[in-house]
């Protein structure tokens, strides 16, 4: 099977480069040229445009900043694909606008994935990823080898839309969790408790979460570079917004939340670390959040292995 990939971003590169290490024959393009040749370097082969890749490929996977994005590639790709070609979008995007380009892709006899992934930057690169699928089962079951390289838990969701539901959603809690976790390190430096400390005790209490024992590290060694900025995180939580009002869900957290975003992409920049939410808090009340011994980099240490899918829990 030969596989394209379009979109080599924070999260793009890094899923292509878990292809290229377990010797998929991968193709890739990117509008920067540096981009592609790091996944050159790696044994993968140039693309020209999206185009290109989706004729000459099996299976073309985009990983793309925005739902605009997805679809001037898949405009570019649609003339190439027919009977045998499958595109796997994993991109977080609008479910709603993913159904449209899944039926555009179906007309021309083509097959489309759904397939989000969530776990942040530092498990891409190791494999180690979740991944979530929406299609019909023939289609999964066809693409599931290639995510079982890109991801450690791989998700049948159901139908195309499914899985970029679940996502936004996934994103939205994250936001919360980081939020909140602004605010409770901030008030127990108020109070005198050392930091690393009240890290300790939230990693060991029912406040625990992946946010915290992976973005609170970043925000107390002060080097807050998660590899996820503002703008993207404003264009998630305003997708769950907008998923919530397509149903008259009278949502109270995520108005405010998307309040503060908003604030933090005023004072330091739409494309600022979305870690840097904590020195809205630092500003307001002269405190440092910040404690020794924190890494300033965050890195995977489980161990490479090949992925599964998991099933939805049944009760017997």
């Amino acid at each position: 099977m030969k596989v394209g990939f379009v979109g080599l971003g924070a999260v793009g590169a890094k899923l292509a480069g878990t292809l290229a290490r377990n010797g998929v024959d991968l193709t890739v393009f990117d509008l920067d040229p540096a981009r592609m040749q790091v996944l050159l370097d790696k044994g993968a082969q140039a693309g020209s445009g999206a185009a290109e890749v989706m004729r000459d490929c099996d299976v073309v996977i985009t990983s793309l900043p925005s739902p605009a994005a997805s679809q001037a590639v898949l405009e570019q790709m649609l003339p190439e694909i027919g009977p045998g070609k499958i595109w796997l979008e994993m991109s977080t995007t609008d479910a709603e606008a993913i159904r449209s380009q899944a039926a555009a892709v179906e007309a021309k006899g083509g097959q489309a994935v759904d397939c989000p992934v969530s776990g942040g930057c530092h498990r891409a690169a190791t494999g180690n990823i979740s991944i979530f699928a929406g299609c019909d089962r023939a289609t999964f079951e066809t693409v599931l080898p290639l995510l079982t390289y890109m991801g450690r838990r791989v998700l049948h969701t159901g139908e195309v839309g499914s899985a970029s539901v679940l996502k936004v959603m996934t994103n939205y809690l994250a936001t919360v969790h980081l939020a909140s976790l602004c605010e409770a390190m901030t008030t127990m430096a108020a109070h005198g408790i050392d930091l690393g400390i009240t890290y300790e005790a939230i990693k060991a209490s029912s406040g625990t979460s992946f946010v915290h024992e992976t973005e609170s590290q970043l925000i107390l060694s002060g080097n807050r570079d998660v590899d996820f900025t503002l703008d993207l995180v404003f264009k998630d939580i305003g997708l769950f917004q907008a998923l919530a009002d397509a149903k008259s869900v009278p949502l109270e957290l995520s108005p405010k939340l998307i309040e503060i975003v908003k604030d933090g992409q005023a004072r330091y920049g739409d494309r600022a670390q979305s870690d840097r939410l904590i020195e809205r808090l630092e500003e307001a009340t002269g405190l440092s959040i910040t404690a020794p011994g924190f890494p300033t980099v965050l890195i995977d240490d489980e161990p490479e292995e090949r992925g599964q899918e998991i099933y939805r829990a049944v009760s017997h």
